[in-house]
């Protein structure tokens, strides 16, 4: 079992820059199949992929944030990073991390950003 704590949401205006923190409860940087996640859910909307890193350092990202924000991991600290730069009012949402390892899948508490215009 892994336990998976958000930190870093807020409220900022348009323009500017948060960064999402992501801790695993223990070491899982050692697994070799395994991938991290963000997502975000804004109100009356489904949730949705904003980007990925994998086990190999792979990063992907959603269209809608491509240029602005940059997924990273910290091995020894098991900490996953989101940073979000160039904020704009649609990106408001719960943000989550998730972790995928093999057929098991982890998901932190949600942290809300707010984008005020």
């Amino acid at each position: 079992q892994v336990q998976l704590v958000e930190s870093g949401g807020g409220l900022v205006q348009a323009g500017g820059s948060l960064r999402l923190s992501c801790a695993a409860s223990r070491n899982i940087f050692a697994i070799a199949t395994m991938a991290w996640g963000w997502y975000r859910q804004a109100p009356g909307k489904q949730r949705e992929l904003v980007a990925t890193i994998s086990s190999g350092g792979s990063t992907n990202y959603a269209d809608s944030v491509k240029g602005r924000f940059t997924v990273s991991r910290d091995n020894p600290k098991n900490t996953v990073y989101l940073q979000m730069n160039s904020l704009k009012p649609e990106d408001t949402a719960v943000y989550y991390c998730n972790l995928a390892i093999m057929a098991y899948t982890y998901w932190g508490q949600g942290t809300q950003v707010t984008v005020s215009s």
